[in-house]
């Protein structure tokens, strides 16, 4: 996609020539109010610009766009007052709010040259963040590519702080957006076009961009090495797995972080086929390799002081002649082994191999991303990840992300579900026999690869990681780029903090 120019301004937002002008409003105790940010935009209108968004209905209420004609009282056109909800008792809002109400504004400006907002003099990260995420479409496949996002958006500077520190959190902000967005890109992008190989080689351009190290695995070094589960998963499709490594290791290096992301690039369910309704969806299942291969870029481009790799296993599960079945004993990287009692339970046996080999290197932190379990949108909905692993760290990743304003949940791995993993004739069995904690069931799953020792958590993102309804805040149909922007706080929190 193409994203907005964006710039940072002290200009008055009223006196800047453009096609509109941004401003927020709320929910106030008494009624609608306008946010910080917009008096100078007010003061053009004789302070009567709340009169005229009142009489056409504006309520303040979060992500509502409501444009009217600046009608000469100020250089751009038209006024586009957008909703931030309810502030605290202070008056205050959150960063997500205005993050939230940036990229609804956003999307509001498609096809316009210039806006300038005043959400930024709010909060100047989440307002870059929003605009950028907000503004995103996926159109490499249509013939109409439509308006396209606005073209350049300036963004009123906040009145604390600095311009070299304004224009440096512009970056940083700007950086993060794309992150998401070139995930989304990968999550989009139709199977025929994006499966082992070809996702592999997508991975491999964009690491080399920053000059990462990359080493990828392909179907004849992953059964050299005994990359089992990879190699089972992978069996049953005409186009082969692959492994991928990507290696980024910052200035003055403190500590050494391992991403890990399942690589499904389509998931038929293989022999356990799945139903056909919703199968087409399947296409996203390589949403968590996407959201590694783009943090450790984007750690490279912020220059986290971090040595951070990222593990991408990468098959098709497709039923064939040559597809791994229910019955099946597969010998997973490291020696454990593994009855197969459904194939549709893939994600786990591919992230196992990666997990294994990522902890021969031995990270301080292991973070896993995927797309593993319907059972997470049973219990949690398709908005919020379900985070597990050991406790600590679980608990700071579902608390970051949850400041990030990507919805995650702390969720337990009860000991009494590895009893249920028992094989008769194998190490254990990748499904219990029975339907309950579908969720945490795969977690204790995941458990037994980790290496003792290493600090870890698993991140479910099987809802949240694609949106098949309508737009709302800075969330775009299709790919979400969930939990990008989690794992990168994630890792500058243990930058800053150990």
């Amino acid at each position: 996609m193409t994203a907005p120019k964006l710039a940072i301004t002290d200009s008055d937002p009223s006196s800047t020539t453009a096609d509109a002008v941004v401003v927020g409003t709320v929910q106030g105790p008494d009624g609608l109010a306008l946010a910080a940010g917009s008096e100078a935009v007010n003061a053009a209108f004789d302070g009567a610009l709340l009169d005229v968004l009142d009489a056409v209905g504006a309520s303040g209420k979060a992500e509502e766009v409501v444009t009217v004609p600046a009608l000469g009282k100020l250089a751009a056109r038209v006024v586009l007052a957008v909703g931030l909800g309810k502030p605290a008792d202070d008056g205050s809002v959150t960063e997500d709010q205005v993050r939230r109400a940036s990229g609804a504004a956003a999307r509001a400006l498609s096809g316009r040259k210039r806006a300038v907002t005043t959400l930024s003099a709010l909060h100047l990260g989440p307002a870059v963040e929003g605009t950028v995420m907000g503004s995103y479409s996926f159109t490499a496949y249509k013939s109409n590519k439509g308006d396209g996002p606005v073209a350049r958006v300036d963004l009123v500077a906040p009145a604390e702080g600095n311009i070299r520190a304004h224009r440096a959190t512009l970056k940083a902000s700007t950086a993060i957006a794309e992150a998401v967005t070139a995930t989304r890109d990968l999550v989009n992008t139709p199977p025929n076009d994006l499966f082992p190989a070809s996702f592999a080689d997508r991975a491999a351009a964009l690491a080399k961009a920053e000059g990462l190290e990359v080493e990828i695995l392909d179907e004849k070094a992953l059964r050299k090495q005994g990359f089992g589960g990879i190699l089972g998963v992978g069996g049953g499709s005409s186009r082969p797995p692959r492994l991928v490594r990507i290696t980024y290791r910052g200035p003055k290096a403190g500590k050494k972080v391992a991403l890990v992301g399942k690589g499904i690039t389509f998931d038929t369910g293989g022999i356990s086929i799945k139903p056909a309704a919703g199968m087409d969806e399947m296409t996203s299942d390589m949403g968590g390799a996407a959201a590694v291969i783009a943090t450790v870029v984007l750690a490279a481009k912020l220059k986290y002081p971090l040595e951070v790799t990222a593990w991408a296993p990468m098959a098709e599960n497709m039923p064939s002649g040559t597809a791994y079945r229910p019955g099946d004993v597969l010998t997973m990287y490291g020696g454990k082994t593994v009855e197969v009692l459904n194939t549709d339970a893939e994600g786990r046996l591919i992230l196992s191999d990666a997990i294994v080999r990522a902890c021969e290197d031995a990270p301080d932190y292991l973070i896993e991303t995927s797309t593993l379990t319907g059972a997470q949108v049973v219990a949690l909905g398709k908005r919020t990840a379900g985070v597990m692993g050991t406790e600590e760290f679980r608990d700071r990743v579902a608390a970051i992300g949850r400041a990030v304003g990507e919805q995650a949940w702390a969720m337990p791995l009860p000991d009494e579900l590895r009893g249920d993993l028992d094989s008769k004739v194998a190490d254990l069995a990748n499904v219990a026999g029975h339907r309950f904690g579908g969720m945490l069931a795969a977690g204790v799953f995941l458990r037994e690869f980790v290496a003792e020792g290493v600090t870890w958590a698993h991140i479910d993102v099987a809802g949240p990681s694609f949106h098949t309804g309508g737009p709302y805040g800075y969330t775009t149909k299709g790919g979400t780029g969930v939990p990008v922007r989690t794992m990168a706080a994630v890792l500058a929190d243990i930058a800053a903090n150990g």
